[in-house]
């Protein structure tokens, strides 16, 4: 097996019981969602989706003592901040985000700018920080009707003060959004400390879940001024032909990924068990190791904070005179090392960090990385320099 630096895309290996609670849905359970005859499988199927719910509104510090139904499932991160963004904002209206930004939100915003919402794009210095005055400056010139910021970068890892930019928000009356998807399952986040209006979180990064489901934890107030994105069958209130107010049926239109709620919840479980300030301590002594090693390489050009206090170990770099995508194939081809080269759907944050068009080749660690594994990136990293003056 190679090594697998790629955990800012999706994390891998998945804990086993993932696997297991997926195909144990499939095969042995299978009940769709409120949709049956109040079965010994459909009563299971409802207590598992509940307990999940539950399990991320205790995670994320919900609401209404963590109130289950605060909690709305979608197939990813980038769903649920459409839903939000998209549900809440609507022409005349003023939003304002951050340059360091992943598509996921950039486009919906930009889709909405040309419907007549006025965008604010906040300029982070060239490190991907967030600086309080800037920010508190521009919440004051522009008085938005919503912020929507990322608690990390995808690009390079940089962490957001995120207490001190919501208690501004709170403090001059705007709701915040905050895309979590680097940060979910590894930095603790209450949303009901930071007044945070919704929280945006994918299942299958951080959380160590599968691919396709995701979600918001809402604010109750909040929740109530956004209109559903789709709207359908629910399986609750069948004789009402409009959406149901009530949550979590509002924004659940359709069938929900099932086998998905069953991986995400055994994943939550096993995070649990494990411990998982003792998994987030080892992901910063990992991402310490790496950095470490990076900054030890004159030829490598490292974006972003250089201590791991203000970053994830997600790291954005360079090599003189080696194109990024070329050194991502000579890692894997001779090394088996996986990472992503690119400008990783997030252009303004290249932009910002200054290493557009080109990009850069971003390693990314993993709950189940080891010492070895950031070895032999740094042994490879120092070959490919080596070879590469002659």
């Amino acid at each position: 097996m190679g090594v697998y630096l790629n955990n800012a895309a999706t994390s891998w290996p998945k804990p086993r019981v993932v696997a297991e609670s997926m195909a144990n849905f499939i095969l042995k359970a299978g009940a769709n969602l409120a949709r049956g005859s109040s079965s010994c499988r459909d009563i299971k199927t409802l207590d598992m989706v509940t307990d999940c719910r539950a399990n991320i509104a205790s995670l994320f510090g919900g609401y209404c003592d963590h109130d289950p139904r605060y909690v709305t499932f979608t197939s990813n991160v980038t769903e649920a901040l459409n839903l939000v963004i998209k549900g809440f904002l609507r022409p005349g209206m003023t939003v304002l985000t951050s340059s360091m930004e992943h598509n996921a939100v950039m486009r919906p915003l930009r889709h909405l700018e040309r419907d007549g919402v006025n965008l604010v794009v906040v300029q982070c210095d060239e490190k991907g920080y967030m600086h309080e005055e800037i920010f508190e400056d521009e919440l004051k010139k522009h008085m938005p009707d919503l912020v929507v910021l990322n608690h990390a970068s995808n690009v390079c890892g940089t962490l957001q003060d995120l207490k001190a930019l919501c208690r501004i928000c709170r403090d001059k009356g705007v709701p915040i959004v905050v895309d979590a998807a680097q940060t979910a399952g590894h930095i603790p986040i209450s949303v009901s400390e930071n007044d945070i209006a919704a929280l945006c979180f994918t299942g299958h990064k951080g959380l160590l879940g599968p691919q396709g489901i995701g979600g918001v934890v809402w604010r109750p107030d909040f929740a109530d001024r956004v209109m559903p994105l789709i709207e359908g069958g629910t399986g609750s209130f069948s004789h009402e032909e409009i959406q149901p107010k009530r949550l979590p049926d509002k924004f659940e239109a359709g069938t929900p990924n099932l086998p998905g709620i069953a991986g995400l919840q055994a994943a939550l479980l096993w995070a649990d068990n494990e411990g998982r300030d003792k998994l987030a301590e080892k992901l910063n002594e990992l991402g310490e190791r790496l950095l470490k090693g990076l900054m030890h390489i004159d030829e490598v050009i490292l974006y972003g904070p250089m201590n791991m206090a203000d970053r994830l170990p997600v790291f954005a770099l360079n090599v003189k005179g080696i194109d990024n995508a070329k050194l991502a194939l000579d890692l894997d081809e001779r090394w088996g090392i996986e990472t992503r080269p690119g400008l990783h759907c997030a252009p303004r944050a290249h932009m910002t960090l200054g290493t557009f068009p080109e990009g850069a080749l971003r390693v990314s660690i993993g709950p189940f990385n080891t010492n070895d594994d950031i070895d032999v990136l740094l042994d490879a990293l120092s070959t490919l320099v080596r070879e590469s003056r002659g």
